[in-house]
């Protein structure tokens, strides 16, 4: 039986699904020092189409992934995922989502509607990811903790949807090699955004 593999807090025992990749440079961190893909499914919102055209690693990370032997899904929405035909039927370990974004809005990120359309992500993510998890099973969402993002109420959000906090860990981008975080959207879609102060907010299901 082979050993198992960590990297921070996931471990090649876990069944693991990751949630809006940019250009699934954080799967194939995991993956590759997970040792292999078989326990993950990656998933982004972009079809491969347009994964190509925004990222210009995208195609050979998502070639890793399927090499090692993750499962790779494009066109998953966050808030109706549970309802894929490709993951309705299965139960994960760990979920997690990386700076989950509504979108840009040429407006200013503490404008009040801007955080409610972020919110609606989040709390449909959440949603959905509750229905997916196994009985022992963590929803890891990576947020930044400064104003204005600390309004969008990540813990409250997830007690709405019967989520507790377990824990709430710092976020450094070093322990993960090879991660780079994409803006997603306009012109410089393929540039990295300064992280600033992050936290992995981890909630289990509340009994």
């Amino acid at each position: 039986m082979e050993a198992e593999k960590r990297i921070k807090h996931y471990s090649s025992s876990h069944k693991i699904l990751l949630v809006g990749e940019g250009d699934f440079s954080f799967a194939a961190c995991l993956a590759t020092s997970l040792g292999c893909g078989v326990n993950m499914v990656a998933t982004s919102l972009d079809s491969k189409v347009m994964l190509n055209k925004k990222y210009n690693k995208a195609m050979a990370n998502v070639s890793r992934l399927e090499d090692i032997g993750c499962t790779v899904i494009h066109e998953v929405d966050c808030c109706t995922m549970s309802q894929h035909p490709k993951l309705m039927s299965n139960l994960f370990d760990r979920i997690v989502f990386n700076f989950p974004h509504a979108g840009f809005f040429f407006t200013s990120e503490s404008t009040p509607y801007v955080i409610d359309l972020h919110k609606n992500v989040v709390k449909g993510f959440l949603r959905n990811a509750v229905e997916m998890l196994t009985e022992n099973g963590e929803v890891h969402i990576t947020h930044k903790t400064t104003h204005p993002f600390n309004m969008w109420e990540i813990e409250k959000l997830a007690n709405e949807v019967g989520l507790g906090l377990l824990d709430e860990v710092p976020f450094f981008d070093w322990h993960y090699p090879g991660y780079n975080n994409k803006r997603g959207e306009g012109q410089r879609c393929n540039e990295s955004f300064p992280i600033g102060k992050s936290s992995i907010y981890k909630f289990k299901i509340m009994n």
